[in-house]
C-alpha cells in the first residue's frame, strides 16, 4: 500500500531506540519493498519472515496510525504497554583485520564461548562463537566484555563484515 500510495521515503522511529531495533526496522523494511518491486507474489510469500524480524526486536504493539484514514476507538492498544525484547545488542562491528579478527564497538556483555548471531544488512543472521576478546587498546585477552563502549578485538568462528550488528538471543 505503501509503494502504492507513491511513498518514495520512509523515515524509522528511532528516537530513543536501540541501533539494534532500527537495524532491524530498515533492513526488514528494506527487504519488503525491493521483494515488492521485484514481485508482489515474493513479497507475499515473505510476509511470515518480515512480521518474524520485526517481532524479534525491542517493540510496542503496531497500530496503522492515521495511513488508512482516522483512527476509531478499536485502534487504541489498552492490553500492554511494556516492552517485549527477544535480543540483546552487542556491538557493531567497526573493521575486520587480515587475522579473522573484528574491532567491535561493544554495547551489552557479552563472554568467550558464548553463541551469538551477527546480523547482515541482506537479512541473513549468522550464528557464530565467540572465540576469542581483546582490549584494543592494550591487547590484553579477557574471558569477557563487561564494559559498555569498549573498544575490542573479537575473533568469531566466521569472520563478520564492517557495520554488521553482533546481537543474543535473550
Amino acid at each position: 500500500d505503501l509503494v502504492d500510495a507513491g511513498i518514495d521515503s520512509l523515515k524509522v522511529e528511532g528516537r530513543m531506540k536501540t541501533a539494534l531495533y532500527v537495524a532491524t526496522v530498515a533492513r526488514t523494511y528494506r527487504k519488503a519493498l525491493d521483494d515488492y518491486v521485484q514481485n508482489p507474489g515474493l513479497y507475499e510469500a515473505h510476509m511470515p519472515w518480515y512480521l518474524e524480524q520485526i517481532a524479534r526486536c525491542t517493540y510496542r504493539q503496531f497500530t496503522t496510525g492515521f495511513f488508512y484514514g482516522r483512527p476509531d476507538e478499536s485502534a487504541q492498544i489498552y492490553e500492554n504497554s511494556t516492552y517485549v525484547k527477544e535480543y540483546t545488542y552487542l556491538g557493531t562491528v567497526r573493521e575486520v583485520d587480515g587475522q579473522g579478527r573484528c574491532l567491535v564497538e561493544q554495547r551489552n556483555k557479552f563472554s568467550v564461548g558464548e553463541v551469538i548471531e551477527i546480523m547482515k544488512p541482506d537479512g541473513a543472521d549468522v550464528e557464530v562463537t565467540v572465540e576469542r576478546i581483546q582490549d584494543a587498546q592494550d591487547g590484553g585477552y579477557q574471558e569477557s566484555a563487561p564494559h559498555s563502549r569498549q573498544a575490542l578485538w573479537v575473533k568469531l568462528s566466521q569472520a563478520p563484515e564492517p557495520m554488521d550488528l553482533l546481537r543474543r538471543k535473550e
